[in-house]
């Protein structure tokens, strides 16, 4: 399953031997949460990151949005050093809507704060709540919304700017499983209709495997990039069963395998050789 990252193409997204140790007061040593990590990303593609917890997914996230600098390495997007800005949209795993505002104020909110005039935000506002299904809930508050609501929201917030990079962290993590299983189809749609590129941090295996054109998996902290797979699966995946194919099958588990084992030999895992079934079983599986 293992893949190269080359394109014949000018990479949209370059990391290059990136390392990143987070200081911390009175401590003797630093946190090293990114340790050479290189991969390219190529123009109009899905991206997952997935890892352990703590392997440096959120990290990598930040520096492609220009929020954080690496101590050493490059991180180049679009041939240039990345900072933040209307072609780059953010997704968190909260909400953040202001509650004083209502569900196309806050969508508004990105145009607003870079001077586009009321009626062209409240225009763009209204187009991009109708692409995730909240036109209707335009003059609501936050509070009235359910979480699914909500998330759609900080969506629309975010491609409002008709950025060119789409940047997710966890973004349906907090959702239950049906409403999350929607929010699939909608990122799925919506990515199709504007292209582009876009970079999600996620924990679900599934998740990763259904929605991306390809999957870095990290090792755990400091992290590196332990593998780089494409997945094959057609698109449009909403207009069949992806998930009872045995290609996802198959790229499921053996991601899946490959994180337990990452976990269960990790010495600063809760996991550490807790099971060494699991241990077993996983090397046996990675021949």
């Amino acid at each position: 399953m293992e893949s190269n990252s080359v394109s014949d193409e000018s990479p949209a997204i370059s990391v290059r031997n990136v390392t990143k140790t987070f200081r911390r007061p009175k401590a003797a040593h630093g946190v090293n949460a990114l340790d050479g990590v290189s991969f390219d990303i190529r123009a109009n593609s899905f991206v997952s990151i997935v890892g352990p917890s703590g392997c440096g997914k959120t990290t990598l996230l930040r520096m492609l949005n220009g929020l954080i600098r690496p101590d050493s390495g490059d991180v180049l997007v679009d041939g240039a050093v990345p900072t933040p800005g209307p072609h780059m949209g953010f997704v968190f795993q909260s909400f953040r809507l202001m509650p004083w505002r209502t569900i196309r104020s806050n969508v508004a909110f990105t145009l607003e704060v870079h001077g586009v005039g009321a009626k062209e935000c409240a225009e763009k506002a209204d187009y991009y709540l109708n692409m995730v299904g909240l036109r209707r809930f335009a003059h609501s508050y936050p509070a009235e919304l359910s979480g699914g609501m909500k998330q759609c929201a900080a969506l629309a917030r975010a491609l409002i700017g008709q950025p060119r990079y789409l940047l997710m962290d966890e973004p349906l993590a907090n959702l239950d499983a049906q409403t999350s299983e929607f929010m699939q189809i909608e990122l799925m749609k919506i990515w199709r209709k504007h292209r582009g590129v876009v970079v999600l941090v996620t924990h679900s295996v599934d998740e990763a495997v259904l929605l991306s054109d390809q999957i870095i998996l990290m090792n755990p902290r400091p992290g590196r990039v332990a593998e780089i797979l494409d997945v094959k699966l057609p698109h449009p995946r909403w207009s069949y069963d992806a998930r009872a194919t045995p290609e996802f099958i198959a790229m499921r588990a053996y991601l899946w395998s490959r994180i337990k084992r990452m976990v269960a030999s990790d010495p600063e895992s809760e996991f550490y050789l807790r099971d060494e079934a699991i241990v077993g079983e996983t090397a046996a599986i990675q021949g």
